[in-house]
């Protein structure tokens, strides 16, 4: 007993002088200036990502949400009476120190390993709120959850839905409705045929349509929680899930109604006219049931925590090298080699193409990402003109959505849907205009690999998960003009290159 007496009386000791120190306010403000600016070091290969968000206009409906939850942040605060207190010491709370934990070493393994910046983002955005839980109250960092999640909330997480989550949800979708109809001994309109259609009328791409419906509903859930003061505990949890539930069970009844007007009676037009009040109206539905369920869920009262906060003198300096030490664990996923297969990718014999190589940073990002060929031509075809790119790798990470590019170099989107050269030959046809919307242009674009063919970025990025990755192409095509995209010489374009891909394939397997 005396022994253990003696080996702790050091520690003691060095408390004691610490805490002696920490007297002085400068020296307080000093430390939490230095924590909080490690945490921002740390997180530093983000901000880039993050000023993306902020300043292009393609994420402009993020941009106006984000200025709403701040505008409705500082009132909050305002009418509460919080001051910040800039000598405050950090407390030990065990909920978001794990939160602080868990966010850095996710960040590091996400860095090294998977190098996905939305999922880097959201790991800062909770593991700030967790390093926040240090100065404030138990009960006001709960009742402030649902804000912070809001603010996450916010990044583009509704296009990576579209892309991770859409394509199983519409597959099994499409399924379930093809098994529906059968039972009512319709069985000539198949899953393939229900995608297709689908996809083409669902081209006016509205939050509250489809599958973003979950982003947006999620986000109309968090602030109604926040704004009516709610509690986050199992009951919310089951009223998400229902809401869930509820936003799946109408998306599928608009499937369903889109598949009986349009390949059933063959009223495609109708099917496109009404596919945008149909995805209002069950998102509206499920938003009234979810706030008149919400309403059900208690107010937060008492303590939400077993262990009572207490100030640790050594916790704001034992936090500043965990950071430090962190950032300098970080280490960024590695470049992937391009493969040493010298397969080319060669034009058409019968198109006339002038060769447009790819800038410096162009080629290096396209080879960070794993892209084995790359291709970009300006081409002439007939009396038809235009711009084309060909990027073949066996990573989807080569690969992009066009529409985005088209955007960043300038064109307005005004149109993206599918388009059937051949019921094996799905193609998405992009309607586009310069700035000033003076001139249109037109645009279609493919992936394609020995046995797919799909205009779906989703189930591009979905077949790299098979245990085999395959070579896929993409092919993107950009005309000069506004161009008949089913006019027979433009389809003889189409079959030419799907033909010289088929070859490209066949020599790279």
């Amino acid at each position: 007993m005396a022994d253990q007496s003696f080996q702790t009386a050091p520690l003691l000791v060095t408390q004691s002088r610490w805490q002696a120190v920490l007297q002085h306010r400068l020296v307080r403000i000093l430390l939490n200036a230095a924590l909080i600016g490690t945490w921002i070091a740390l997180f530093r290969p983000i901000y880039p990502y993050l000023r993306i968000i902020a300043t292009r206009h393609d994420f402009r409906t993020n941009q106006i949400v984000l200025v709403g939850i701040i505008i409705l942040l500082i009132i909050r605060i305002l009418d509460s009476g919080t001051r910040p207190k800039l000598d405050a010491m950090p407390q030990w709370v065990p909920l978001p120190l794990l939160l602080v934990a868990f966010s850095t070493i996710g960040f590091l393994l996400n860095a090294r390993f998977w190098d996905v910046n939305t999922l880097a983002a959201t790991l800062f955005g909770i593991g700030s709120y967790g390093l926040l839980g240090l100065w404030l109250t138990p009960q006001r960092w709960k009742a402030g959850l649902p804000a912070a999640l809001l603010m996450i909330a916010v990044l583009p997480f509704g296009d990576h839905m579209q892309t991770f989550v859409g394509y199983p949800v519409r597959l099994y979708t499409a399924q379930f409705v093809a098994e529906i109809l059968a039972t009512v001994n319709i069985t000539s309109v198949g899953v393939d045929t229900i995608l297709v259609f689908e996809n083409g009328v669902s081209h006016i791409d509205l939050p509250c349509s489809g599958v973003k419906s979950l982003w947006t509903g999620g986000m109309f859930l968090l602030a109604v929680t926040w704004l009516e003061q709610r509690q986050i505990g199992w009951r919310w949890g089951l009223i998400a899930l229902l809401f869930t539930v509820v936003l799946l069970a109408g998306n599928l009844f608009r499937v369903l109604i889109l598949t009986v007007t349009g390949p059933i009676f063959g009223l495609d037009t109708f099917a496109e006219v009404i596919h945008v009040p149909l995805g209002v109206l069950t998102f509206v539905i499920a938003c009234l049931l979810a706030l008149l369920l919400l309403r059900w869920a208690p107010l937060p009262t008492g303590s939400v925590f077993r262990i009572t906060p207490q100030r640790q003198p050594l916790l704001a300096p034992v936090l500043i090298a965990t950071f430090t030490l962190a950032s300098l664990l970080y280490v960024a996923r590695p470049i992937q080699a391009a493969s040493k297969h010298t397969v080319a990718l060669t034009p058409p014999a019968s198109l006339d193409i002038t060769p447009q190589p790819l800038t410096a940073d162009e080629y290096d990002m396209l080879s960070r990402d794993g892209a084995d060929a790359v291709e970009r031509w300006a081409f002439e075809w007939e009396d038809i003109s235009g711009t084309m790119i060909l990027i073949a790798s066996d990573s989807w990470r080569a690969h992009h959505r066009p529409e985005r590019c088209f955007e960043v170099y300038g064109l307005q989107l005004e149109d993206s849907q599918t388009h059937l050269v051949a019921t094996d030959f799905p193609l998405r046809k992009v309607a586009l205009a310069d700035p000033n919307g003076s001139q249109s242009f037109s645009a279609v674009y493919w992936f394609q690999s020995s046995d797919q063919l799909t205009d779906d970025y989703a189930t591009r990025i979905w077949a790299d998960l098979a245990p085999e990755q395959q070579e896929w192409v993409l092919t993107s095509i950009l005309f000069d003009a506004n161009v008949d995209i089913s006019a027979a010489e433009t389809e003889a374009l189409y079959a030419a290159l799907r033909e010289t891909i088929a070859v490209y394939l066949e020599r790279w397997g």
